[in-house]
This record gives C-alpha cells, sequence and structure tokens, in this order.
C-alpha cells in the first residue's frame, strides 16, 4: 500500500492492523477510494512483470546474492538507461565513485548493477572502498583541504551540510527526477531532504530508521520467560534493561550457548555508533511539544547532557555493571552487534537499520529468521521537558523513533559541471542506482539499505518473492510505523554533524571503560567538546541551520 493512502487512513481513524488485516481493513480501503484516494490494481503490467522476475533473483531463501546475481539485476533494469541515453554515448569517459565496502555490501552491489551500464554506455567507474568507521574521516579530510577526487559519491543527507552547503555539489537535472520517480519517495524523504536553497542534489537509495529487532523465541522459552517473567515483546527500554538482566544465567533457545539480552554497541564506528545511544535517548528526551532534542534551538547549547541523555548513559552503565552483554561487548561496534552477533545467533534484541530485517531471511550468515520480529523502538515510561527542566510520566509513556541517518543517497559533485557530457554520465549512473525497479530489489535482500519509496509497501509484491506474509507485514510495518510517528526524533541536516558524533562516541568509550566518575561527568564531557565545534564552525550559522531542519 502506498504511504500516502496509509496515511489518510491513520488520519481517519484507523490503525496500520486495521489497515493490514481483516474485515477493517476492507472497510478502510473502501472509504478511502470513496473519498477519491483511488484503489490498488491488479492489472499486470510490464513493469510489474519486471519487478516480480527480479525479485526471484536469486530467490528468498536461497542464499546470499552473489555478484552474478547483481549484474543479472542491473542488466534488467536499464530500460530507463537506454530511454535517455544511447548506446556508447559515454565512450571515453571516466568517474570516480566514492562509498562503502561494508559487509562487502553497497560499493560491491554497485560495482555489479553498474557493470552493464558500463557496457551499453562506454563509461568506465574507478572506485574509493571504504569501511564505515573510515568514512567520516576520509570525506571530512577531503572537503577540508579542497581535494575532492570523486565524483560519484555515495552519502548520507547528514552530511549535506557539509558538501551542498559549501558549493561542492551538481544539481540534479530534471531529466534524472523523472527518470527516478522523485515522487514515489516516502514523506519524510521529500524536500528539504536532499535539497539546498531549493536546489535538489540527492537520488535517495534508503530510507533510514532504527527499529527494534527482538527474539520470539526468548519470550516462549519456559526456562528464560520463567526466569524475567516476560511472555511479551518489552516496549519501554525501563522493560527491556530488566529483561536484559533477567535474561543473565540462560541458555539460547536456538545455540544452547549463554543467553544475552539487548546488544547495545559499546565501541564506536566513525560516528556512527552514537546512534545507538540515540536510540534509548531519544525516547526519554524527545518531547512531544519540542522538535529539538540534540540542542537548544536558541542557543545551540548541546542538550546531551541533561537528565534525558544522562539516563539513557546511565542505562547502559548499569547493564555493563550487571554483567548483561557478551564478554567482550566493550570492543563490539554496531556492525558486530548485528552481523557477528545478533544475526549469528547471539542476544535477545537490539535497534538497528532494516538490513537485519531484510537480511534475517536472505543471507547466509543469519541463523534467525524464523524468530526474529520487529517494531518501532521501545519507548519510556517518563520524558524530560527541556522547557520546564522536570520529568514527566504521560499516560502510555513516550515514543520517540530514531530517524537515524536520513539514509543513504547518491550525489554527485561539482568536479563534472563544466563538462556536459561527464556530467550527464555521472547523473545516469546515480540515476541508474536509484531506479524505482532496482530499488525493490535492494530493499528485499543484503544490500545495506531499508525501504525508502511508497511503492516499497505494496505487501503482495514481498509475499510473491518468497516472503512469509506475517513476517513482511511485521517488518515493514515497524519501518512505517517509524517513518510516520508524529514525534519521531529527526536528524539535523547541519555542518559538522559527523564531528559532533564522532567526539561524543570518543567520550562514551571513556564512559563505559570507568575513566569518568559517572554517566554526568561522561555527558559534561561530550557537552563540553561539542559547544568548542560550534563555536568553531560558528554558533549563529549553526542555530540558523539548525531551525530550518527542524522546521522551525
Amino acid at each position: 500500500m502506498k504511504v500516502g493512502i496509509y496515511e489518510q487512513l491513520v488520519r481517519r481513524g484507523a490503525t496500520r492492523r486495521d489497515v493490514l488485516k481483516g474485515a477493517a481493513s476492507l472497510a478502510a480501503l473502501s472509504a478511502a477510494s470513496a473519498t477519491g484516494l483511488g484503489a490498488l490494481t491488479g492489472s499486470a503490467s510490464a513493469d510489474e512483470a519486471l519487478r516480480a522476475e527480479i525479485l526471484q533473483i536469486p530467490g528468498v531463501g536461497k542464499g546470499s546474492p552473489t555478484d552474478a546475481d547483481w549484474q543479472k539485476v542491473g542488466e534488467l533494469c536499464l530500460g530507463a538507461t537506454k530511454a535517455s541515453v544511447k548506446e556508447g554515448e559515454f565512450a571515453g569517459v571516466e568517474l570516480t565513485f566514492m562509498g562503502l565496502n561494508n559487509q562487502n555490501l553497497h560499493n560491491f552491489l554497485f560495482r555489479g548493477f553498474l557493470k552493464p551500464w558500463e557496457a551499453y554506455t562506454g563509461a568506465k567507474i574507478n572506485w574509493i572502498d571504504l569501511a564505515q568507521a573510515d568514512y567520516n574521516a576520509r570525506l571530512q579530510q577531503s572537503i577540508a583541504t579542497g581535494t575532492v577526487d570523486f565524483d560519484i559519491l555515495e552519502m548520507g543527507a547528514p552530511f549535506e551540510g557539509d558538501t551542498a552547503g559549501k558549493g561542492l555539489l551538481d544539481e540534479m537535472p530534471d531529466w534524472v527526477k523523472k527518470q527516478i520517480e522523485i515522487d514515489d519517495l516516502v514523506a519524510y524523504l521529500k524536500p528539504p531532504v536532499g535539497t539546498w536553497d531549493g536546489k535538489t542534489y540527492r537520488v535517495s537509495i534508503d530510507g533510514d530508521c532504527h527499529t527494534f529487532s527482538y527474539r520470539k523465541d526468548y519470550l516462549s522459552d519456559a526456562a528464560i520467560s520463567g526466569a524475567t517473567g516476560m511472555t511479551e515483546m518489552p516496549k519501554t527500554w525501563q522493560q527491556v534493561d530488566e529483561w536484559s538482566k533477567k535474561i543473565k544465567g540462560q541458555k539460547d533457545p536456538l545455540t544452547g550457548q549463554d543467553a544475552f539480552g539487548f546488544l547495545d554497541p559499546l565501541k564506536g564506528w566513525g560516528g556512527f555508533g552514537f546512534y545507538f545511544l540515540e536510540d534509548r535517548a531519544t525516547a526519554y528526551a524527545k518531547h512531544p511539544s519540542d522538535p529539538a532534542w540534540l540542542f537548544d534551538p536558541d542557543t545551540m547549547k548541546p542538550r546531551v547532557n541533561n537528565p534525558a541523555f544522562v539516563q539513557a548513559i546511565q542505562d547502559v552503565m548499569d547493564l555493563i555493571a550487571a554483567g548483561a552483554y557478551p564478554g567482550d561487548q566493550i570492543n563490539a561496534d554496531p556492525g558486530t552487534t548485528a552481523f557477528q552477533q545478533f544475526l549469528a545467533g547471539t542476544g535477545a534484541g537490539l535497534c538497528w537499520w532494516g538490513d537485519v530485517g531484510s537480511m534475517a531471511r536472505t543471507s547466509d550468515t543469519s541463523v534467525v529468521g524464523d524468530v526474529v520480529a520487529f517494531s518501532a523502538n521501545p519507548g519510556s515510561d517518563k520524558v524530560y521537558n527541556s522547557k520546564s527542566g522536570e520529568w514527566e510520566t504521560p499516560e502510555g509513556g513516550n515514543f520517540a523513533p530514531n530517524l537515524a541517518y536520513l539514509g543513504w543517497g547518491i550525489y554527485v559533485t561539482n568536479r563534472v559541471s563544466k563538462d556536459e557530457k561527464k556530467r550527464k554520465a555521472a547523473w545516469s549512473a546515480a540515476a541508474h542506482l536509484g531506479g524505482k525497479d532496482l530499488s525493490l530489489w535492494t530493499v528485499a535482500y543484503p544490500s545495506g539499505f531499508q525501504p525508502y519509496r511508497q511503492s516499497h509497501f505494496n505487501y503482495d509484491e514481498w509475499e510473491k518473492a518468497g516472503y512469509d506474509r506475517a513476517y513482511i507485514e511485521n517488518y515493514l510495518g515497524s519501518n512505517l510505523d517509524s517513518y510516520n510517528h508524529p514525534n519521531a526524533a529527526i536528524e539535523p541536516r547541519i555542518p559538522g554533524i559527523f564531528q559532533y558524533y564522532s567526539v561524543a562516541e570518543d567520550e562514551l568509550a571513556k564512559g563505559y571503560a570507568g575513566q569518568y566518575k559517572s554517566a554526568q561527568e561522561t555527558a559534561d564531557a561530550i557537552a563540553a567538546a561539542w559547544e568548542k565545534i560550534t563555536d568553531q564552525i560558528g554558533r549563529e550559522s549553526q542555530i540558523k541551520l539548525y531551525k530550518a531542519s527542524l522546521g522551525m
């Protein structure tokens, strides 16, 4: 179902469960049709046939996709390129592409998808591959030294202030907007995301938020549920932490090894690790009446050392003290918690991007596909009101899903702006990677990306591909519930955002290792470092951009 229709139904009082199941679903859809929203059509088309074909490559439950699979998908999705580019049109053009190589995904997939594009267009692509932990430093070095040595860039929206804000990007041509069907993006990824001063720069290839992945067998196993007293998913961080502490000493139902509860990453990840503290902190810090939660919008004074963030840090320190984590968790970064621990059968739950949901049943390394379930991030029994300086205990708790990173996109740099042939080639490559049909494959299989288009939420397509209906409704529903949540924590697209995050990781690591005396002292160290960064960049300009990013 299209997100726009979903949102209209919810505003009319229907819940996601109403919309998706039973008679209430039919009634809701009928109401939508009656109000002019239209009905989903069942007629097959060439486009639908193509989408069905690529979703069978290699097939859900048939092992991890290979380079041959990526190339085949790339070849099948070349139709839009062939409509706008003549064969051999870019002969002699060489482009440099900088992106990630995490988990043998990202750039590895791009190479496969673009090989047929290279063969057809005549262009050649050279690659700069970066580990996630090295990405921010490499990008910032290029910006600071004026040595941008790439034409195409895989980048997240938080860096738009550092790049578009400094005139380093090339504006998207109108023909690219049409080719990628830019209006198909989910609402929260539409402008201002991907734009700067009214100009569009981004081909979205991902829609990021963190969701809660958890093991159902930890709730049904007699020994574990007997020890924890819990047979239903924990809904608040208070419940998650109690659950984790009581799981200690039990055995994992799948592996027979020691059982563990929630998996917090305690090691930094080039700035990206701070998102995982945010998963806890947003529930405490993001008040429904206030769009700001990282900084005070009028002064840029950090809120990272207020009682809400201190509580989040204290939660983690308490679990460390209780011995609730695996033995070497102090050296576990987010890549470890997702791919080497949770998907491999260690731990009862974690918050992560959508990779966990798409890989649980399509990756050779996953053993939890039959026992994993999903929801929006846990909430909290209490929320801190930064305006009043008081804790509040709202009825039903406070929930604030973390829309972490706003997704990866493909950007073209201004290195190509004065060479029209090279510029068209760069944008053509970007448009191929961000095409509507190819994107469906990337969000259904291991790629590093999660659903980001309205068309990605057609459950029938996923079911025909081999996904269990209940599983995919649960997985995609956790994304929808997060994207559309009225109190979602929006990430600010301000210059230096990863400088803030990186130094926060450094100080958190010291706190978790016991180098600071308390959670408050740890948070104060982060806040002091953030103040220096703000002054270096320029406080007044940061205030202006921070307010704009929050829609204030």
